[in-house]
């Protein structure tokens, strides 16, 4: 009875995402509605965390599984994306250097604050567990 709970309740936000979608005079994803609203029934305490727990963990768990349709229906538009080929090539090397240089400053600026409050690696609570000495990489 438990489970048939949380999945009625996983459905009921889907299904209002789609209502909310729907109305709105704009396009935007039942999706993205649909985990703000989850996310504002966990804040406001309306949902527990254990109301939705084990079918959260299942659905997060078979993730990958749920990609396969999504990626078999892109054979149907390979000739698409073979004509757009070197465009496509270029997109993912641009991002991927993008991502990878943003995440890098955000580290740095994440290590660089907890230094400053005195929490971070090499800060003075750091240097105490480890009695004074440096330790190398």
């Amino acid at each position: 009875m438990k489970i048939i709970k949380q999945i009625g309740i996983i459905f009921a936000v889907c299904w209002l995402s789609q209502v909310v979608e729907q109305a709105l005079p704009f396009a935007f994803p039942a999706s993205v509605i649909g985990m703000v609203l989850l996310f504002a029934c966990l804040v406001t305490g309306l949902l527990r965390i254990e109301h939705i727990q084990e079918k959260a963990d299942f659905l997060l768990g078979n993730m990958a599984f749920f990609f396969i349709p999504a990626g078999v229906s892109i054979i149907n538009y390979f000739d698409v994306l073979k004509s757009a080929a070197a465009q496509l090539v270029v997109i993912c090397v641009v991002s991927t250097i993008v991502t990878f240089a943003v995440t890098a400053w955000s580290v740095k600026l994440t290590l660089r604050l907890m230094n400053a409050r005195g929490g971070g690696a090499g800060g003075p609570e750091q240097k105490g567990r480890m009695g004074g000495k440096e330790k190398g990489l």
